[in-house]
C-alpha cells in the first residue's frame, strides 16, 4: 500500500478582510496552504505532481453564475476558511470543521473538500484518511473537479458519512409519519386515501415507496388539488411540460399525476445513476439546472427542498435501470486514455 502525500496543505490568497461570500473559484484558491520548506521534509516528487494537477484543474474550473456567490452554503465555506486560518476573526479549526460539516450537510461540495483537508491534515478534527477519502469521493461525485484529483491520491470512497453530515432527526409529524413500520397509518382519511395510492403505485416504478412518501409529502402534503404559485398541480406538484412529457392528460386526477410523477422520478434516478440527492434536487428545478451547476443548483428554494426530502428518507442512493437513460454528464466518468 503506497502512503498518502505529506503535502496536503492549503494557501490563502490574499487576506479576508470581510465574512463576505467568495466565489467558488475564490474558495478554490484560497484552499491550498504554502508547502514546508524542502530542506526540512527532503524532496517530495509525488507532492509537486500533486500540487501541479490540482493547479491546473483549478485555472480549468470555470467561473459560476453570478448567484452562486450569494448561496447561504457558500457564506458557511467563506467562514469556515477565516476562522480555519484566523483571517479577520479569532482562529479556531474546530469551528471552522463544523461549518464545513454544516455546509456539506446542505450539499455544498466546497464544504466536502474544505472539511476533507482538514481531516486528511488534523486540522480541528484527528487526523483521519479514510474519513477525507470518503469526503473527496462524495464531493467528485457530485462534480467537484479538484475533489476527483484528490481521489486518486487519497484512496477510493471508505463509506463514511460523519454525524455532522446526517440529515436531523424528523421533527414534524408528516416526518415521523414516513419514517415509522407503517408510513400511512396515522395520516387523516383524505390524506391517508392519497398516501395509499402512492404506496401502491411505487413498486410498478421500481421506486421505494418511501422515497416516493417523502416527495409527495415535500410536494403537496397529499393534497390532489394543490397549485403552486409556477402552477405545478396536484399530488407530485407536476408542471405542464412534464406533464405532457410523461402522458399526464389531467394533473388534478390523483392516480395519473402519482403514475407520472413516479415515471419523472424513475427517469431523473437512472440519470444521475441512483444518487438521491441530485435526482431530488432535479425533481424540483429540472435536470437541465443540475446539469449546468453540475451539482445541487445555488435556488435557496431547491437547497431547502433536497434538506426536506433527505430529513424524510435519509439514503444517498437508490438503485436505477441502467436501461433507461444515458447519465448525465455529472456522473459520467470519463474514459481514462491511458489503458
Amino acid at each position: 500500500m503506497t502512503s498518502k502525500p505529506a503535502c496536503l496543505r492549503r494557501s490563502l490568497g490574499t487576506k479576508l478582510t470581510s465574512l463576505k461570500p467568495a466565489s467558488s473559484a475564490r474558495v478554490v484558491s484560497m484552499m491550498f496552504e504554502a508547502l514546508p520548506d524542502r530542506k526540512a521534509i527532503g524532496p517530495k516528487p509525488r507532492c509537486a505532481f500533486l500540487i501541479a494537477a490540482l493547479a491546473v484543474s483549478t485555472l480549468a474550473a470555470a467561473e459560476p453564475e453570478p448567484g452562486l456567490a450569494a448561496t447561504e452554503t457558500t457564506e458557511l465555506v467563506t467562514k469556515a476558511i477565516a476562522y480555519e486560518h484566523g483571517e479577520g476573526v479569532r482562529k479556531d479549526q474546530k469551528l471552522a470543521a463544523e461549518l464545513y460539516c454544516q455546509a456539506a450537510r446542505d450539499g455544498d461540495t466546497n464544504g466536502m473538500f474544505g472539511l476533507g483537508w482538514m481531516y486528511a491534515n488534523g486540522r480541528g478534527v484527528a487526523h483521519d484518511e479514510a474519513i477525507a477519502a470518503s469526503l473527496f469521493a462524495r464531493a467528485a461525485r457530485l462534480g467537484h473537479a479538484q475533489a476527483r484529483d484528490m481521489v486518486r491520491f487519497v484512496g477510493e470512497d471508505q463509506g463514511i458519512v460523519l454525524e455532522c453530515m446526517l440529515p436531523a432527526q424528523p421533527d414534524t409529524v408528516e416526518a415521523a409519519t414516513v419514517a415509522s413500520a407503517d408510513p400511512i397509518n396515522d395520516l387523516p382519511p383524505d390524506k391517508k386515501r392519497i398516501a395509499q395510492l402512492v404506496v401502491q403505485a411505487a413498486p410498478g416504478y421500481s421506486i421505494d415507496p418511501r422515497l416516493a412518501l417523502a416527495i409527495v409529502t415535500t410536494e403537496s402534503n397529499f393534497q390532489p388539488d394543490a397549485r403552486s404559485p409556477k402552477d405545478a398541480r396536484g399530488v407530485m406538484q407536476l408542471i405542464a411540460t412534464t406533464a405532457t412529457r410523461f402522458s399526464v392528460k389531467n394533473r388534478l386526477d390523483a392516480k395519473e399525476n402519482i403514475r407520472g410523477g413516479l415515471a419523472y422520478l424513475r427517469w431523473l434516478l437512472a440519470y444521475y445513476e441512483g444518487q438521491v440527492a441530485l435526482a431530488v434536487a432535479a425533481y424540483n428545478a429540472g435536470e437541465a439546472a443540475v446539469d449546468h451547476y453540475r451539482g445541487i443548483p445555488p435556488y435557496r428554494e431547491t437547497r431547502d427542498y433536497v434538506r426536506r426530502v433527505l430529513r424524510l428518507y435519509p439514503s444517498e442512493r437508490h438503485p436505477y435501470d441502467p436501461r433507461t437513460v444515458e447519465p448525465s454528464p455529472v456522473v459520467s466518468r470519463p474514459t481514462d486514455s491511458s489503458q
